[in-house]
């Protein structure tokens, strides 16, 4: 990893911000297009039946973003003509030289398209399995000539246009609402667009062209006639993508200066810095009197506009399909090269993933009074560089001002001196390090001794995960004493985790003491310890208990741990009159209701008194507690309301979360997991949204209910993000693997560890569930009204 030097905190920024960064080898493609050597291009033997109903839900959806973009480009070619027969005019508009370089090649792209959406139509429409159109796609990717042409002249026309906004009124009123026609089916007749959107929606076209090839070769049988059609043209697209970009040449540079004698190295480690709302990775290196950061070159992976990038549980995803990927080049002893670059792709997606995570809080002020904002993931890092820099100020520091020349020379000694050398990510890792513990761990905090003095005492859990670290439980604030007895039990989720940190904090019920980057008031860290998940210590069944010591504070705790393929099971109740484990076409008839009770009466009160709690359905509630209230429920019990008023509002989050996990059958039952996990690996977004809608729809009518109803209450529970820190992707996350999860004979036979089932499932499940929230209101309604349903977005 290379670094830039730029020296700030204590001092002011001394040299130009300027990035540098490396150009992705297929930029015109996404995270997901097939390119050479791509993760993302496996064959895949597709049942005959399965596979070529999913081949009709690609195509279909195909064919409705192929309609948008001809009107888009029609709607571009409309004011060619009367603006070409004004400029043989005494007063021209544009000069013919103009017209033609601005609307280059649109013509003979709008009418490839026209023939081919006017031959692919009527076959989707009377749709037969046997169908063939793979030749239709063939001569769609022979035409890319046409795209090169448009992609070498799109600069050059996007400038001449821009010019002539600028040089005349007329153009400026063309140019900036053009009409888009709707859809056939669509409410929407026209949308107005401007013509540098139109202008760029070919360069999109190829890439979503090639995305839908991948898509249909992956649910085409191999003995179907299509399927080496299909194949052709995939390589003759990806080809073309990869010539497009392969004259862009990396810019490197590198630093290497003698090291400094003068100065010592406290501390030093990544932190996110806040720069005019805009995150940027640093290297962040504490000496004895001078705080010095380094920017990190590869900020450039979120630079490419064309990279839905900036969804968390996405980028999870993507790095355990790579990781898995990975291990199969390994198994095979295929190529390092290929190997290589595969890391590389990993690397970038934890690198994003390490850039968007962190939301807690660090500002650090200079001499001068400027500030500059850092975020961590944890509050641990936070109390340690908090520490760092605190007993560096009791020192008596001289202010001072660093010429170019001698902070190039500091810089140059980060390097040799430098604690921590690679970002914490799993690709800078050796392959022989533990992959960490996938699955439940129960922690019990006991009890604490060693406080001096009597506070109002509690702790919080935390768990490493894909490279930082998460708050996942806390126990009840112990008040006045200086032996808190908490005695309270936990179940966290780990995904790879390694580490387990406790941290002890006094409760400050003084509202002055208010942090103003997140409004949020200021607990005191008494202590904090971090122990190892040894997997050999924590994997038994029995509890083992241990004692953390820290700042002279002993805190008791006990854990057991569950793996992920033991969670999976799912014991039917017994008892078909309480709630738990009960199917939920039961439990609805029996109360005569569309949302169970339980459903209905856990949201209401999160929502009630819950949804600005930081952490709500991420921070586990107390065992015991959540125990007390499932016996409640499935008892029917008349207390149930005054109960849920006086219960902690962790403990009901989590009785929700129980409730589902214990379905006999997850909610979106275990018939049409496969094709969920089929249809959110899809590559086009119009296949995808009518996969995804279809798959809806199939669900029965208490299921979708249900599901709609949780759908809404989780989307405004996230409306109250700046508050209560729970985002739709750490919702998804919490509520995905619970929703939906493969069988136990589904993972039995494609499975075989615990971590596969994190790489292979999870991510998948979190996208799921993700892609609905993130989707407009889904209306139980509507959605038994449309029969196909069709995206508008291209």
């Amino acid at each position: 990893m290379e670094e830039e030097e730029e020296a700030i905190g204590f001092l002011d920024k001394v040299l130009e911000d300027e990035d540098v960064f490396l150009l992705e080898e297929c930029e015109l493609g996404t995270p997901t297009s097939p390119g050479s050597g791509s993760p993302f291009l496996v064959a895949v033997k597709v049942e005959a039946g399965k596979g070529l109903e999913m081949r009709k839900l690609v195509l279909s959806g195909f064919l409705a973003s192929e309609e948008i973009y001809i009107n888009q480009l029609e709607a571009l070619l409309l004011p060619m003509k009367p603006l070409k027969a004004t400029a043989t005019t005494s007063q021209p508009v544009l000069t013919i030289q103009q017209i033609e370089t601005i609307f280059y090649k649109i013509q003979d792209i709008y009418e490839i398209h026209k023939e081919f959406y006017d031959n692919l139509c009527p076959k989707v429409q009377q749709w037969d399995s046997q169908v063939t159109m793979g030749h239709l796609f063939q001569k769609l990717a022979s035409q890319l000539g046409v795209y090169k042409a448009f992609v070498d002249n799109y600069k050059v026309a996007l400038e001449t246009a821009e010019k002539c906004s600028q040089s005349n009124n007329q153009f400026q009123k063309i140019s900036e609402e053009l009409k888009v026609k709707g859809p056939k089916d669509s409410k929407d007749s026209h949308t107005s667009v401007t013509m540098e959107a139109l202008l760029y929606k070919p360069i999109d076209r190829v890439t979503r062209s090639t995305l839908v090839l991948h898509d249909l070769l992956k649910h085409t049988p191999v003995d179907h006639p299509d399927y080496p059609l299909l194949q052709d043209a995939l390589r003759i697209s990806q080809n073309f993508l990869s010539s497009i970009n392969e004259d862009i040449d990396p810019r490197r540079t590198a630093v290497t200066t003698p090291k400094g004698e003068t100065r010592q190295l406290v501390k030093d480690g990544f932190l996110v810095e806040m720069s005019e709302s805009s995150r940027k990775l640093r290297h962040v290196f504490l000496f004895t009197d001078v705080l010095l950061c380094a920017k990190l070159k590869k900020t450039s992976a979120g630079k490419h506009q064309q990279y839905d990038y900036h969804e968390l549980e996405d980028m999870k995803m993507k790095i355990s399909a790579l990781k898995s990927e990975i291990q199969k080049e390994k198994a095979n002893k295929g190529q390092s090269r290929a190997i290589e670059r595969l890391k590389k792709k990993m690397f970038e997606n934890e690198f994003l993933l390490l850039l968007n995570s962190p939301t807690i809080p660090f500002r650090i002020h200079n001499r001068n009074g400027k500030s500059y904002l850092f975020l961590l993931s944890s509050d641990y890092e936070r109390s340690e560089w908090r520490e760092a820099i605190q007993k560096l100020q009791k020192k008596d520091l001289q202010a001072f001002v660093l010429s170019s020349v001698e902070l190039q020379v500091l810089t140059g000694s980060c390097f040799k001196l430098r604690t921590v050398h690679n970002i914490p990510v799993t690709s800078n890792k050796d392959d022989d390090e533990s992959p960490g513990l996938y699955g439940f761990l129960h922690v019990i905090v006991h009890s604490a001794k060693g406080f001096k003095q009597s506070a109002n005492l509690y702790c919080t859990l935390e768990v490493d995960s894909f490279g930082y670290f998460v708050s996942k439980a806390k126990t009840r604030v112990f008040r006045d004493t200086t032996e808190p007895k908490w005695d309270e039990e936990f179940e966290i989720e780990l995904e790879g985790s390694q580490s387990l940190r406790i941290l002890c904090y006094e409760k400050c019920y003084d509202k002055t003491k208010v942090n103003k980057d997140n409004n949020e008031i200021v607990d005191k860290i008494m202590g904090k310890g971090q122990i190892q998940l040894d997997p050999q210590t924590v994997e038994t069944k029995n509890w083992h208990t241990d004692v953390i010591e820290m700042n002279g504070i002993k805190v008791e705790f006990s854990m057991k741990f569950t793996s992920r393929d033991m969670s999976l099971k799912r014991t039917p109740s017994k008892k078909q009159t309480g709630v738990f484990g009960v199917k939920i076409s039961v439990v609805t008839k029996r109360e005569r209701s569309k949302v169970p009770y339980i459903v209905r009466q856990c949201v209401e009160e999160v929502e009630k008194r819950g949804i600005e709690e930081v952490g709500i359905y991420r921070i586990s509630g107390v065992a015991t507690d959540i125990q007390a209230l499932k016996a409640v429920f499935d008892a029917n019990n008349k207390d149930i309301l005054l109960m849920l008023s006086d219960m902690d509002i962790n403990a009901i989050a989590g009785t929700l979360k129980l409730y589902f996990r214990e379905l006999p059958e997850p909610l979106l039952t275990d018939r049409l997991y496969p094709a969920f996990m089929e249809g959110i690996a899809l590559s086009d977004p119009a296949a995808k949204e009518n996969c995804m809608m279809h798959l809806l729809r199939s669900l029965p009518d208490p299921n979708l209910i249900t599901f709609l109803f949780l759908l809404e209450h989780l989307k405004r529970v996230a409306e109250k993000e700046p508050i209560n820190k729970m985002s739709l992707h750490n919702l998804a996350t919490v509520f995905g693997p619970t929703l939906l999860r493969p069988s136990e004979v589904e993972s039995k036979a494609h499975l075989t560890s615990a971590a596969d089932i994190w790489s292979h499932d999870v991510m998948a499940q979190v996208q799921v569930l993700l892609y609905y929230l993130q989707h407009p209101p889904i209306s139980f309604a509507e959605l038994k009204r449309n029969t196909l349903y069709f995206s508008t977005d291209v």
